[in-house]
C-alpha cells in the first residue's frame, strides 16, 4: 500500500521550487537540485508530481497563493476607495521586490517568457492566474465606476489586463536595472494615467 502524501514534504518541495525557479529560471534547475534544496530524497519527488512540468504549474499556484495571502485583503478593503486599493496593492508588491533588491522579477512574468509550447499545463495555469488577477482588479474598477470615480474608461476587465501588463513591464525593467525607478514610475505615472485619476496610487 503506497505511503500517504506528507504535506510537509510537499510544502518543502514547493518552497524549494519557488526559490530556485525565481532565482535561476525553470530550465537551469533540475529535479535533484529541487530535492536537495528541499532536503528530501530525489525519488520522493515523483510521489508528489508526475513531472517537472506538473511541478512548475504547482509552484506557480504556490507563488500566486502567497501573494493573495499576503496582500489580497488590500483589494477587498471597502474602507478604502477602490482605486486607492490598487495603488496600495502595487505598493506592497513593490516592497516585496525591494526586499530582494529588485533582482528576481515576478515569477509569473519570468516563467511566461521562459516556458515553451511543450509546457502546456504551466501555460494554462498562467492563464488562470492572470485571469484571476484581472478579475480582482476588475471588481475594484467596477466599484470605482459605480461610485462615480471613473467615467470614461475601457471595460473593467480590459483595463485590469492593461494595468497588469504595464506592471509586468515595470518589473522587467526594474530587474534589468536593479532599480526601484520603474516601480515608482508605474505607481506615480502609469497607474494614474491608466485609471484616469491623479492620485489613485496614493
Amino acid at each position: 500500500m503506497p505511503r500517504p502524501a506528507n504535506p510537509r514534504v510537499r510544502e518543502s518541495l514547493l518552497d524549494a521550487g519557488l526559490t530556485l525557479f525565481h532565482s535561476q529560471g525553470f530550465n537551469a534547475v533540475g529535479i535533484k537540485e529541487i530535492t536537495d534544496t528541499a532536503g528530501v530524497p530525489k525519488g520522493s519527488f515523483y510521489s508528489y508530481y508526475s513531472s517537472k512540468n506538473a511541478f512548475v504549474a504547482a509552484v506557480l499556484d504556490h507563488y500566486w497563493s502567497g501573494i493573495i495571502r499576503d496582500h489580497g485583503s488590500l483589494l477587498s478593503d471597502e474602507t478604502v476607495p477602490p482605486m486607492r486599493r490598487l495603488g496600495r496593492f502595487f505598493g506592497a508588491l513593490t516592497e516585496d521586490h525591494a526586499e530582494r533588491g529588485f533582482a528576481l522579477g515576478c515569477l509569473i512574468g519570468n516563467l511566461a517568457l521562459e516556458l515553451s509550447e511543450e509546457h502546456e499545463e504551466a501555460r494554462l495555469r498562467l492563464v488562470a492566474i492572470l485571469d484571476h488577477w484581472s478579475s480582482l482588479f476588475a471588481e475594484c474598477l467596477t466599484q470605482a465606476r459605480d461610485g462615480g470615480a471613473m467615467t470614461a474608461a475601457p471595460e473593467a476587465t480590459e483595463l485590469a489586463s492593461m494595468i497588469i501588463e504595464s506592471w509586468e513591464g515595470a518589473v522587467m525593467r526594474g530587474r534589468v536595472d536593479r532599480s526601484r525607478a520603474p516601480y515608482d514610475r508605474f505607481l506615480s505615472v502609469s497607474l494614474p494615467r491608466l485609471l484616469g485619476a491623479v492620485g489613485a496610487s496614493a
